[in-house]
């Protein structure tokens, strides 16, 4: 990368983090106390913005399926859990020629009976340690999956660059089961899924590299592993992963599966099917990464009436505000009563995602909505008092058009 391309780069990270914070996405954690390192709280938009994403992935990856059981396991587990996985052995980073494991450490209970327990490093172990209790409730057939959005803590030894490296961020995970010999299959398989989802969602598909990742440098449970990289501002990095632990969490957990599709002679009395391990695949998406590479695919800089004009072009779908609904006028109370009765509180009950806005001109209302990507403007003017309808316009393009207030929810509906 050439030195102007790269302070380009580096100058529209900056153009972000700023806009998060002035627009209420992301803010530095704890900052009125200066702050802690690799922590970050969500704004009002900024939470939007998360559930969104959270609701689009599981919508496509639990609900839409048969073969998915979601779970919400606890943060807090036993410490033996993670003697079994390998974590308390392996989940290290080098610190000067040494090996420092990167798990938070704490204690359940008090005084002499306290007992170490860990804050999570991975969703993942919390789904296998359930394996058992999911297959008991609910006797679903191979091949299914458990799935779990939840928070991992890492004491990252230098957390760094915004939300991609933190101590505390979110997971969203599944853990597929599979016979062991069908894995290359579903491996591919779940491979398409997520990049059909990262294009879903509006990602720039342009910046999305797979890395196979070498032996050496896989995870201590994996036998293959593919990093879906992004190419953010400071360099090409891990978005999500892809790997095939094979059967080393459930065996390590001594669990088992009956499989009672399995062909075997039977007798009287006896059991139908085998008892196996089966093998796991695993889709890992960073929701924090997901919500950085986002910002990065949408944000844009275009001229209007002659000024540089920023925007977020985020998919509908995903925007954390669907529109905005504006009096032309706010010291017109009749206006202001017709925008705020007729138009933003049915709108604002059926959609939710409504933000109600009469702070400034127009053309300032247009250009903060823009800022935070909110899709459509919709403005009440005096015209509307009679004719009853409003104008409508689209962030992207600037086009405005006039819709029937009885109409505007059906027009929402298609646009999103």
């Amino acid at each position: 990368m050439s030195g102007n391309s790269k302070n380009k780069e580096n100058n529209t990270m900056e153009k972000i983090v700023s806009l998060c914070k002035r627009r209420g996405f992301v803010f530095p954690g704890s900052e009125i106390y200066g702050g802690l390192a690799g922590t970050y709280d969500f704004g009002h938009l900024g939470l939007a913005l998360k559930n969104n994403i959270k609701q689009s992935w599981w919508k496509r990856f639990v609900d839409s399926r048969r073969d998915m059981y979601g779970i919400d396991a606890a943060i807090l587990m036993n410490a033996k859990v993670w003697q079994a996985s390998g974590h308390l052995a392996n989940f290290a980073d080098p610190l000067d020629g040494k090996k420092f494991n990167t798990m938070l450490k704490t204690e359940v209970g008090a005084g002499v009976e306290a007992s170490i327990s860990y804050l999570r490093p991975e969703t993942a172990q919390g789904m296998f340690v359930n394996f058992k209790n999911i297959v008991d409730a609910f006797h679903p057939k191979l091949p299914f999956g458990l799935a779990q959005i939840g928070k991992a803590f890492r004491n990252e030894i230098a957390p760094r660059d915004f939300l991609f490296r933190q101590r505390e961020f979110e997971q969203m995970e599944v853990e597929y089961f599979i016979r062991g010999e069908e894995w290359e299959k579903y491996f591919e398989y779940w491979r398409d899924e997520m990049l059909d989802w990262m294009r879903e969602v509006g990602l720039n598909m342009t910046k999305v590299h797979e890395l196979e990742v070498p032996e050496a440098e896989r995870a201590h449970y994996s036998k293959r592993t593919i990093d879906f990289e992004f190419e953010y501002p400071f360099g090409r990095k891990e978005l999500f992963g892809l790997a095939y632990r094979a059967d080393f969490d459930l065996k390590n957990h001594k669990l088992e599966y009956l499989d009672e599709e399995a062909p075997t002679e039977v007798g009287v009395g006896a059991e139908v099917g085998e008892k196996i391990i089966p093998h796991v695949i695993e889709p890992t998406f960073g929701v924090d990464r997901a919500i950085l590479a986002l910002l990065l695919s949408v944000y844009t800089e275009d001229k209007k009436d002659g000024e540089v004009r920023v925007y977020l072009k985020f998919k509908p779908n995903i925007a954390p505000v669907i529109c905005a609904v504006s009096p032309l006028l706010k010291n017109k109370p009749e206006l202001v009563e017709y925008a705020f009765e007729k138009v933003y509180t049915p709108l604002k009950a059926e959609f939710g995602r409504v933000a109600w806005d009469d702070n400034g001109n127009i053309g300032k209302r247009y250009r903060r909505q823009d800022e935070i990507g909110t899709p459509l403007c919709i403005v009440v003017d005096f015209e509307t008092l009679s004719d009853h309808a409003v104008t409508v316009r689209d962030r992207d393009t600037g086009v405005q058009e006039r819709i029937k207030v009885t109409d505007l929810q059906n027009y929402i509906k298609r646009k999103i």
